[in-house]
């Protein structure tokens, strides 16, 4: 008989997984890093640190140039002057750049300098290198000649008073009176109305040759203007409508001329002129 023979059978032992052995951190670890880092801020510090030198290194020439004797103001230009004194601009514009130059000059002080000057509304300064200022001036016109307590002055077209009348106007043969001296909103608005009057009378005039006939215009009253005008040796008033200064002061000289010892107005009563005699005292 065969014997049989058993194979033991060894129970399977679970497998163990060997432990990890801690790694301690080595000192050489972080080595690469930090040399990436020094390598990239380095150059970038020592380029940052050569601009700055040259930075500063120019600013120093810079200043000294500009300093320097070859921009020292030599010419002053004024354009644009006719009634403005140059003398007073070229003034401003020397002491302005005694110490400056023209290089490291105040332009904008310049400009609100002279812009208060008489006549001045609008001045624009530019430098002319290496040595030069050029002043263009823009200047007020004047509108009318208007008469105040303290005397007559020249007024542009926003009612703006320029200088007392000095000489005779040739462009502005005749005065306003009737000016609001108050300084309200409604007087302002009122006198850029009588501006617009005076320039309308002295453009309807001078068609018809009539403007140096005129001495004054009383516009005090918007609604009922007047024209005065010498005859006889006397003064005369016309009344004028609006609507055509032209013909009616043409009607009003026809209807008084010869008669100015007699009569002293000549007066609108609907659309008739009617003659006022003078008052004897």
């Amino acid at each position: 008989m065969k014997t049989q023979t058993r194979k033991k059978t060894v129970p399977n032992r679970q497998t163990r997984t060997p432990k990890r052995r801690r790694q301690t951190p080595s000192k050489y670890t972080n080595a690469k890093p930090v040399k990436r880092i020094g390598n990239f801020f380095l150059p970038f510090f020592l380029s940052f640190c050569i601009i700055l030198c040259l930075g500063v290194l120019g600013f120093l020439s810079y200043q000294s140039v500009t300093a320097s004797n070859f921009f020292d103001v030599q010419t002053i230009e004024v354009h644009g002057v006719e009634r403005s004194s140059k003398q007073k601009i070229v003034t401003i514009v020397g002491n302005q750049t005694e110490k400056s130059g023209a290089w490291n000059a105040d332009l904008l002080e310049i400009k609100a300098k002279v812009e208060k000057i008489p006549f001045v509304r609008m001045a624009a300064v530019s430098r002319v290198l290496p040595n030069g200022i050029r002043v263009n001036v823009v200047e007020r016109v004047p509108q009318a000649i208007v008469r105040l307590a303290s005397g007559d002055i020249l007024v542009d077209g926003e009612g703006t008073n320029l200088s007392p009348v000095e000489a005779k106007e040739e462009k502005l043969p005749f005065v306003m009176i009737g000016w609001d001296e108050t300084k309200t909103e409604k007087a302002a608005k009122d006198n850029l109305e009588r501006i617009k009057m005076y320039q309308k009378m002295l453009s309807d005039w001078q068609q018809f040759d009539l403007a140096l006939r005129i001495t004054t215009v009383n516009l005090a009253d918007l609604r009922e203007p007047k024209a005065y005008m010498v005859d006889s040796g006397m003064s005369v008033s016309i009344a004028l409508e609006k609507d055509n200064f032209g013909e009616y002061l043409k009607k009003g000289i026809n209807a008084i001329v010869g008669k100015g010892e007699t009569f002293e107005a000549v007066n609108l009563v609907g659309q008739n002129m009617i003659l006022s005699p003078r008052k004897t005292q």
